[in-house]
């Protein structure tokens, strides 16, 4: 049987058919802060940008108590932290939030922290406004002993459509300590929806560190890192009342060197394009077993895209975003061309469609104040850009092992859109749109049909979803141009 003692000791880091790959030349990068252990270190979750058009993430660890961060960071690199965990007795507040944050519909962040809470070591869910005043929404195993509401949350939320908060533990439950997926209200009322581990054998996956996507269906889908048919993780769909479907398990392919050709271990969230099919990323396995990209239909149908080789990249722990252009971004936390890093610097990576990959940076460790490692998932600015993390490296010197990691930019010539909050809802549905230079919009449109509206900040409208409106694209009109949504707005019966 699995131990529970994961959560008695101090965070750990983990570290744990290819098309041809193309190198570009460099682009437009810059380091834009390295951390020093004070204001936290390890940062290994995606940023999100928030309704003042700065970015929010945390780091696990480091900070005022060694137990982690919450900071915000704008465009031009100011870096500010607003909570350190463990700021209460026996960090009831939580502790080592491994996941990132999300911007909910309210304007407010909402997270997890791995540890702490009411029992210590159990978990929490929080709310946390831009301004650094952090509610704890639940604690994870309240009563101590076996966590069988779950323990341990590794991912970041999901705001559902019905308006509450989705996600997965990676322990706890009532099978054992395998995992659970939930659903919480904004007051703080929790209900375990699934325990992983349910099925002989843990058909059904375990120990889940990805966090939930809702597909065009409805229903919510992601990965497990472990179980299933061939026990190396498998993905999953699960509807809102509970009823889970294991689509795939990884390893069921073998290659001729034994690797797992289809992957394995996968860390990462599922993406959905605008194609209906789910996109995602394995740690491991492919051709040479240093990662893949895959594609899977709603109804299981797997594909292999691309297979890292090590010289494009090896390990992704992070999953893709879709950028405006249509293309997929990612990054590899090893592997490249990198000097003066173990094994490799890792990368920054597009990938098309069909799978072809190009290599748009190669993290160096010998250049100086440079990261590596980058661990989280890239975001873009509504200002085109994209912008990331690095676990290690910076100038930090002495304060970390191997640096404490960084947070940088990527200019890959991509223009500005606007991004709503939340990207689906019915008539009447409020919605935050997000994007740069809004302060003299003169028109907001869902699908062509125009909407009232209100000017919060030049990051920031409000508005509602007005009569009429159809699935599709919004558009801000400003006296710089008319700015277009990144993925279209569903428009709900």
């Amino acid at each position: 049987m699995r131990k529970m003692g994961w959560w008695k000791t101090a965070y750990a880091v983990c570290v744990l058919c290819a098309a041809t790959a193309v190198v570009l030349p460099a682009q437009a990068f810059r380091t834009l802060y390295s951390f020093d252990d004070t204001d936290g270190r390890f940062p290994s979750w995606a940023l999100v940008q928030g309704t003042d058009g700065n970015f929010y993430g945390t780091t696990p660890t480091g900070g005022a108590n060694a137990s982690g961060t919450i900071f915000r960071i704008t465009p031009g690199g100011t870096l500010t932290t607003i909570y350190n965990f463990c700021s209460q007795v026996n960090c009831a507040d939580g502790a080592y939030p491994q996941a990132g944050l999300i911007l909910a519909g309210d304007g407010n962040l909402y997270g997890t922290a791995q540890g702490g809470g009411a029992s210590s070591f159990g978990g929490t869910i929080f709310e946390i406004s831009t301004s650094g005043v952090l509610h704890t929404l639940y604690n994870f195993c309240p009563q101590g002993g076996d966590c069988v509401d779950g323990g341990g949350p590794s991912a970041p939320l999901l705001q559902a459509r019905d308006g509450s908060f989705y996600g997965t533990t990676q322990f706890g439950g009532t099978a054992g300590y395998d995992g659970t997926v939930f659903r919480i209200t904004p007051g703080g009322t929790l209900t375990t929806i699934h325990t992983f581990c349910s099925e002989n054998n843990c058909a059904d996956g375990y120990n889940p560190v990805a966090g939930l996507i809702q597909a065009t269906d409805g229903d919510f889908y992601s990965t497990t890192q472990w179980g299933g048919a061939n026990g190396l993780g498998t993905i999953f769909k699960i509807t809102p009342g509970g009823t889970l479907t294991t689509l795939y398990s990884f390893c069921s392919i073998r290659n001729s060197s034994g690797y797992c050709a289809d992957g394995t271990n996968s860390y990462a969230p599922l993406l959905q394009a605008t194609d209906g099919n789910f996109y995602g990323t394995n740690w491991a396995g492919g051709t040479y077993n240093d990662g893949i990209v895959f594609s899977i239909t709603p109804s299981g149908t797997f594909t292999t895209l691309h297979s890292f080789d090590g010289t494009d990249g090896q390990g992704l722990y992070a999953g893709l975003i879709r950028a405006t252009d249509g293309n997929f971004y990612g990054t590899a936390d090893n592997g490249g061309s990198g000097t003066n890093c173990s094994p490799n610097c890792g990368t920054i990576f597009r990938m098309t469609l069909d799978g072809t990959v190009t290599t748009l940076h190669n993290f160096n460790g010998a250049v100086a104040g440079e990261g590596w490692g980058p661990y989280a998932a890239l975001a873009q600015d509504t200002d085109g850009s994209l912008y990331g993390l690095t676990q290690m490296g910076g100038t930090s010197n002495d304060a970390c092992a191997d640096r404490c990691g960084t947070v940088f930019e990527l200019s890959a010539g991509l223009g500005p859109f606007v991004e709503t909050v939340p990207t689906s809802g019915n008539v009447g549905k409020s919605v935050i749109i997000l994007g740069t230079s809004l302060i003299r919009a003169t028109s907001v449109t869902f699908n062509g049909t125009e909407t009232a509206f209100t000017v919060e900040s030049p990051t920031s409208i409000k508005t509602t979803v007005p009569a009429g409106a159809t699935t599709g694209k919004v558009q801000v009109v400003t006296p710089g141009g008319t700015l277009t949504s990144n993925v279209p707005f569903r428009v709900l019966p």
